[in-house]
């Protein structure tokens, strides 16, 4: 028999995916940087964690999650009973490829007194080796809990860490990673635009270089983003992130202007992220059909890897004591 890899000319790939979804019993997630028709068809469109964590409260059999491939993994992470595929298992992210769990245990090693607190884009191995993962959304509330004389690892995100050091006064040790989209912002355009659009407010992700930050009105996650847009009583914003959150905000403020931070080419179109953009319809249909590629994780991992998950939720929500919480 053979099995078809790809779909006939003219088919509707929204119903097919749409039947399919039934059919298994599956809920669909979109990250804030799918493309337009990923976030349109989701069942969810958020950030990582926020989705893995609606996802977990279904009672769906198969989690489709358009994203990147340590999205979909914390998303078994969280669910192991259910299918999680991810439609473009080359779906990765810099920041992940910057820090390799072999080097980043060495790192470690050498630095005994020192907790690692460890950004959610990373690997599962990295998130086992770790003792708190963050979001750009929490990790100024775990931080703010952690004593001043605490010696911490961040990483692998060197403008996030470095941004949450002068903003709380720390000296904490940065893995020298960087997401290729927010490094990709100029900061010389990033001054013409605004110069084009004066008292448009700035807002930018802390993944951003400091030197965009340093023009930000407001600075913080995606979901913080399209919040605090939601929030301004300006017409037009500039937003220093990836450019297809601004799909969602026009969807939910229509009666506003969203203008992408350009990069050093005078636009936004170097900002898209490559690894998100592998991700298509055609690709979530058969990611559905096929059950595949799926995201499996062995389990002794698995259960290492959430230990540093369900710190920084248990930290999110609620002051915890710090006096387990030694160096390894």
């Amino acid at each position: 028999m053979t099995v078809l890899t790809a779909l006939p000319t003219g088919t509707d790939l929204r119903a097919e995916i749409l039947a399919l979804k039934a059919e298994r019993k599956a809920v669909i997630l979109a990250h804030y940087y799918q493309r337009p028709e990923l976030q349109d068809i989701a069942d969810f469109v958020g950030d990582s964690l926020e989705l893995s964590r609606k996802a977990a409260a279904t009672d769906a059999e198969v989690i489709a999650f358009c994203g990147v491939k340590f999205m979909a993994e914390t998303a078994k992470i969280l669910s192991p009973e259910k299918i999680v595929v991810l439609p473009d298992i080359n779906a990765g992210c810099s920041l992940e490829d910057s820090c390799p769990p072999a080097t980043f245990k060495a790192f470690r090693q050498a630095n005994p007194d020192h907790i690692a607190i460890t950004y959610i884009n990373c690997s599962t191995e990295v998130k086992a080796l770790s003792d708190i993962i963050v979001t750009s959304s929490s990790a100024e509330t775990i931080l703010g809990q952690l004593p001043r004389d605490q010696k911490i690892i961040f990483g692998p995100d060197r403008h996030l860490g470095g941004w949450l050091n002068r903003k709380f006064g720390r000296d904490m040790l940065l893995w020298p990673g960087v997401c290729i989209v927010h490094e990709a912002f100029s900061e010389t355009e990033l001054i013409k635009l605004m110069a084009r659009n004066p008292g448009a407010p700035v807002a930018a992700h802390p993944e951003c270089p400091p030197a965009i930050i340093d023009h930000a009105d407001y600075v913080g996650s995606t979901s913080g983003i399209l919040n605090y847009a939601k929030g301004s009583s300006a017409d037009t914003l500039i937003i220093a992130t990836e450019p297809h959150i601004i799909h969602q905000m026009t969807l939910a403020m229509p009666g506003k202007s969203f203008i992408g931070a350009p990069g050093a080419d005078g636009n936004c179109n170097c900002n898209i992220c490559p690894y998100m953009a592998l991700n298509t319809m055609e690709k979530l249909y058969l990611s559905l059909r096929d059950l595949a590629p799926r995201v499996e994780i062995q389990e002794g991992l698995r259960l290492a890897a959430k230990r540093s998950l369900d710190r920084m939720l248990e930290m999110a929500s609620a002051t915890v004591g710090m006096g387990d919480l030694g160096g390894r």
